[in-house]
């Protein structure tokens, strides 16, 4: 059976997709009335048939939407100063306030990942983004303080992650910017060698001396055997980083003498924290941090910001089927993202098989159980449960504030 089509899809909407935590999730606990009603939906159907700007007042609208629509595809927008549908009859539409988001995608490691490239990901660049999971969730939650966080596998080669907090739903444009900017250190296109710069080298902010530990525990695994950086041929994407012509040549010798990348890297540690701490800072150019730079460019989260600082930006809803693979994109615990494999993660086509095979030795009583705890979905689901009783805690805050409100006179 294939893993996905339009028949396995109306299937999954029909019997597994978690419609009551989805619009839990997106109403916030009614705190706003009109939060779900003015959010915007877009549904991708089958022939590339786009459509924007949908809205639900409740769960009971938006399941029969989904049911008959079947979308390939679902993405959740922003939450306007009106309903989203009505959007051309509205003055000044404009979005009022949005989770902050992040995506990161394994193309954007194609020019230091060796095993893969496009499309294609493997258990050892998935590692990329086990790397970007624990730094970007360190970030904000140590940084900005951030408690509400879900993350979501993309379905294929990436994650997303919603920022839920109340304080994150009302940040500006502007504030948006500030902390995307703020946690991408790697710019620059296929065209600029050197993607990380650090200024200064004497006062390292300790956000980023936070993710080179974190890098630091997966460096030899990731980059130094798995990617084979400094293997043969490929070292010159390192050396390029060295700025010092006579450092820089020490080092090519060294590299071909070194029988392997593991040695490489000892030999050019060693080198490189000689040069840099017996030559006057005015006669060189290679930095005291160069080290740390070539870790972060090899291994920090690529991120798209451009996703993070549009308000009004879309982003694949979390329980969305991907149409190439035919996995479902569930969230997943940043503290057991090591034990994360997407290979592991369920197709709608395997689904239906457990649902069925569950049935044939259950109960009578069992068999009344919700379909999805027949299935490899259950323990995803439990995760978004986990999650929301969470965030709950946020909104009960909220109505208890507004009540206070009311009752001042």
């Amino acid at each position: 059976m294939d893993n996905f089509s339009s028949e396995l899809l109306a299937q999954y909407y029909k019997r597994l997709f978690p419609y009551s935590h989805f619009v839990q999730w997106l109403s916030y606990g009614n705190v706003d009335k009109n939060y779900l009603a003015h959010r915007e939906f877009s549904f991708t159907l089958e022939d590339d048939i786009y459509m924007r700007y949908l809205t639900f007042t409740n769960q009971a609208e938006f399941e029969a939407a989904m049911k008959k629509k079947n979308p390939c595809k679902i993405d959740i927008g922003a939450v306007y100063n009106g309903r989203a549908s009505d959007h051309r009859r509205i003055t000044n539409f404009t979005p009022v306030a949005r989770e902050l988001v992040f995506d990161i995608d394994l193309t954007d490691y194609d020019d230091v990942r060796n095993c893969c490239s496009g499309a294609n990901i493997c258990e050892k660049c998935w590692r990329y983004m086990t790397v970007a999971v624990k730094i970007l969730n360190s970030a904000l939650t140590e940084d900005f303080g951030f408690t509400n966080i879900l993350w979501v596998y993309s379905g294929r080669r990436g994650i997303h992650c919603w920022v839920c907090d109340p304080s994150a739903r009302k940040l500006s444009g502007q504030a948006r910017s500030a902390v995307a900017e703020y946690l991408q250190l790697v710019t620059g296109g296929d065209n600029v060698t050197r993607k990380v710069n650090l200024k200064g080298e004497n006062g390292i902010h300790p956000s980023v001396d936070r993710a080179v530990d974190i890098i630091k525990e997966s460096f030899q695994k990731l980059c130094l055997v798995d990617q084979d950086i400094l293997g043969n041929g490929r070292w010159n994407k390192v050396l390029d980083l060295i700025s010092d012509t006579d450092l820089k040549d020490d080092l090519e010798k060294a590299m071909n003498k070194a029988p392997n990348g593991l040695i490489r890297w000892n030999e050019l540690n060693t080198r490189v924290s000689d040069y840099v701490n017996t030559r006057d800072w005015k006669k060189r150019k290679t930095s005291k941090v160069i080290l740390k730079e070539i870790m972060l460019q090899f291994a920090y989260p690529r991120l798209d910001i451009a996703v993070s600082k549009g308000m009004n930006h879309l982003l694949k809803a979390p329980y969305s089927v991907h149409p190439k693979t035919g996995r479902v994109c569930v969230p997943f615990d940043p503290n057991f993202v090591d034990q994360f494999n997407p290979e592991q993660v369920p197709t709608v086509s395997q689904l239906m098989d457990e649902i069925d095979k569950f049935s044939n030795t259950a109960t009578e009583e069992q068999k009344k159980m919700k379909d999805y705890k027949k299935t490899s979905m259950k323990a995803s689901v439990q995760i978004f449960e986990d999650f929301l009783t969470k965030l709950s805690k946020t909104w009960k805050g909220e109505l208890i504030a507004k009540s206070d409100e009311a009752m001042e006179f």
